[in-house]
């Protein structure tokens, strides 16, 4: 045993997640392909989760539109709430252990016209025993607490359904089966060595990306930080710039790499330690700490940037978690 028992764990989880995500991809094909022929049939396709399940639909969620399809990302929470007209459409229901408290009670609610498909790690959970078919992602029960494996699973689950619409994969497939190199973060964590929160963001897929980036670090190191759409940051937020603070800023190959080099320069400008996930393959921003990533948009950048992500999440919590990082303090797994 060591002072981090659930690092252990979760270590364990990172280093078979390349493998299990490309497996799942291909075994999740034919259910991929029912998905595909939902959306087709009503045009529609809503995304329901909780936690970081949302955040990975969140990065989906725009590349669906970009294929034509009305698609949006919902907290189940929000859902039970404030629920959507009873339409034709295909919901994505989606949660590594397929028994979130929301999810249940979504589950209960009768679908009315909805045609429900569950993304799930596992295949004897409430949510597959109810969903009309699921993809379930390879090699079981996510063991650790902090997600990992699992998010990068719900990707490839994705990746599988968009590629049963026409969207081929093969770059996500190159990005999941090249393993990130832990020293690669080495930089962005020394810049955030200083600082007393951060703040993530992204634009389009990026904006799901910047979103679990921020849980992710929250979860793990028990800093503050916060995600935001590219967009939502530059209104409002820009006031809260100053030395002190992080600014994590990811730019992909797709629509939203414009946008990220005028952010960064307000943020540098403002004295803020400011790093970008990289994946576009553009000249670093004046002043920001690099992180290049394998050249790509939407999953395959999204994935490369998360793999990347996991070592800089390990790196902070062990400059702020004495002993016990990745051992849950006031949570569960599995929320009820």
């Amino acid at each position: 045993m060591t002072e981090h028992p659930g690092l252990d764990l979760m270590y364990d989880e990172m280093r078979r997640q390349g493998p299990d995500a490309l497996a799942t991809i291909e075994a999740g094909a034919p259910v991929a392909v029912r998905i595909a022929d939902a959306v087709r049939r009503t045009g529609r396709i809503v995304l329901y989760a909780m936690g970081g399940s949302h955040h990975v639909n969140r990065i989906a969620e725009p590349l669906y539109r970009d294929l034509g399809w009305d698609a949006r990302a919902l907290n189940a929470s929000e859902a039970l709430l404030s629920p959507l007209p009873d339409t034709a459409r295909a919901a994505l229901v989606v949660s590594q252990s397929g028994e979130s408290g929301e999810i249940r009670d979504l589950l209960k609610r009768g679908p009315g016209r909805e045609e429900r498909f569950g993304l799930t790690l596992e295949g004897d959970s409430t949510l597959a025993r109810s969903a009309r078919a699921s993809i379930v992602a390879a090699g079981g029960t996510e063991r650790a607490f902090a997600a990992s494996r699992s998010i990068v699973l719900t990707l490839a689950m994705h990746g599988a359904v968009l590629e049963a619409l026409g969207a081929p994969q093969d770059a996500l497939r190159a990005s999941l089966a090249e393993a990130a190199d832990p020293a690669a973060v080495d930089a962005a964590d020394a810049a955030l060595a200083g600082v007393d929160a951060t703040i993530f963001a992204g634009r389009h897929a990026m904006a799901g990306v910047a979103e679990s980036a921020a849980l992710s670090m929250m979860e793990l190191a028990r800093v503050p930080t916060i995600g935001f759409e590219g967009g939502q940051f530059r209104h409002g937020p820009f006031e809260v710039l100053r030395p002190g603070l992080g600014v994590v800023l990811f730019r992909s190959l797709g629509p939203d790499r414009a946008g990220v080099a005028p952010l960064a320069e307000a943020a540098v400008a403002a004295g803020c330690a400011t790093v970008v996930f990289d994946a576009s393959g553009d000249a670093p921003p004046p002043g920001t700490v690099h992180v290049p990533l394998r050249r790509g948009e939407g999953l395959a950048a999204a994935a490369s940037m998360i793999l990347a992500l996991q070592h800089l999440n390990i790196a902070v919590a062990r400059r702020t978690v004495p002993a016990g990082i990745g051992t849950p303090q006031r949570t569960t797994k599995v929320t009820a």
